[in-house]
């Protein structure tokens, strides 16, 4: 089965969309330093759902990543921290 969005998307718009993930995911090294900032977190969300859409992704997992990002936004969701510090 060949997926739906194979044609409508430009194989630069996915070669760009990696590397904002990779750009804007947290990871081990800016982890403590963003894992708060709700503009980070929420951005992070929303670049992973944009990835899932253009690669195919499950609707309902693309819709629960931008409510987190909007939880963030609106400070629904806020880091409790790290238990090992």
């Amino acid at each position: 089965m060949l997926k739906k969005n194979k044609y409508i998307w430009p194989e630069k718009v996915h070669i760009l969309t990696k590397e904002l993930h990779n750009e804007i995911s947290l990871n081990n090294h800016n982890w403590h330093k963003f894992r708060g900032n709700k503009q980070r977190r929420s951005a992070e969300l929303i670049i992973s759902a944009i990835s899932q859409l253009i690669n195919d992704g499950d609707d309902a997992e693309i819709e629960d990543l931008l409510n987190q990002a909007i939880l963030w936004i609106n400070e629904g969701i806020k880091d409790t921290g790290c238990k090992s510090h």
